[in-house]
């Protein structure tokens, strides 16, 4: 019998909680509906009702491979608890995203990112990228340049190269590939009472773990180009070695480098605060 394949999923973190303003579906030309959510002050809020300011530059949140955008949740709800929107995407073929027919790639998602801040009437933003995510906002604040204001680009690399544990994604991509092709049905659940995946869902989590074995493949030079304030994360004990974001920020002009102590590759949820107060660093640097 055909073993169940690795889970493609994060484990538990705590799903937004702050006022969702806004949720929109956003077709691509291939087919894609790109699910974004946003989230803002209620109009009754006092920090909304009592200010005397313009609305602050919105956060476009991107996250990791496998994901949805519920993985920001505490950096979410603190973001709007200070009064700043956050526009948070589910990529495609993850969260409420549908896959689309175009060939899977970090700048097809990027593509996707301008595609739905534009449907959203938002001509610039800050961004806020986790992994795939930080690959994707790279992308933008290099080739999308005026709509970028600042980037955090949290465990970010450059080449499949710099992440540790291919051996293991290839695995995992191809225990699902061979699930998504079985002839002949295998467990019903994980021993924990998980359903097991179907063949559309094995195939997909496959399509999305080959392209972290496969791709991205940017210059380190190319990223000379990028203007905005940026600042580039990564946990003291990341899935990214030390040597590929050292390469990011050096790369790009006057960034900041912050390695997390303690922290793995999951800094969205095991450090909201240190990405909160980085993202706000940088926010800041942007808007001085």
């Amino acid at each position: 019998m055909l073993e169940l394949p690795p889970l493609h999923v994060s484990r538990p973190y705590g799903r937004p909680r702050a006022h969702l303003s806004r949720t929109l579906h956003v077709m691509t030309p291939d087919g894609a509906s790109l699910a974004a959510f946003l989230y803002a002050p209620a109009a009754d809020d006092p920090l909304r009702a009592n200010s005397v300011n313009p609305a602050p530059t919105p956060v476009l949140m991107l996250h990791g491979n496998g994901e949805e955008h519920g993985i920001f949740g505490a950096v979410i709800n603190a973001l709007v608890s200070c009064g700043r929107p956050a526009l948070a995407l589910d990529s495609r073929a993850q969260g409420r995203s549908t896959r689309g027919a175009a060939p899977l790639s970090y700048e097809l998602m990027a593509k996707d990112a301008m595609r739905v801040l534009e449907e959203a009437g938002i001509p610039r933003a800050h961004v806020l990228g986790f992994s795939d995510g930080a690959i994707e906002g790279l992308l933008l604040a290099r080739d999308w340049a005026e709509h970028v204001v600042s980037l955090t680009a949290l465990g970010a690399n450059l080449n499949p190269d710099g992440l540790d544990g291919t051996d293991d994604i290839l695995q995992a991509a191809r225990a699902n590939a061979a699930w998504a092709t079985r002839s002949a049905d295998g467990p019903a659940c994980y021993p924990d009472g998980t359903p097991a995946p179907s063949r559309a869902q094995a195939a997909t989590a496959a399509e999305l773990l080959y392209l972290m074995v496969n791709e991205p493949h940017i210059e380190a030079a190319s990223l000379k180009a990028i203007a905005c304030p940026v600042s580039v994360v990564a946990g003291e004990h990341d899935d990214i070695p030390r040597a590929q974001t050292d390469a990011i920020a050096q790369a790009i002009p006057d960034a900041r480098e912050l390695i997390v102590p303690g922290a793995d590759h999951t800094l969205p949820k095991v450090a909201p605060e240190a990405v909160l107060r980085e993202l706000l660093v940088t926010i800041a640097r942007a808007e001085a």
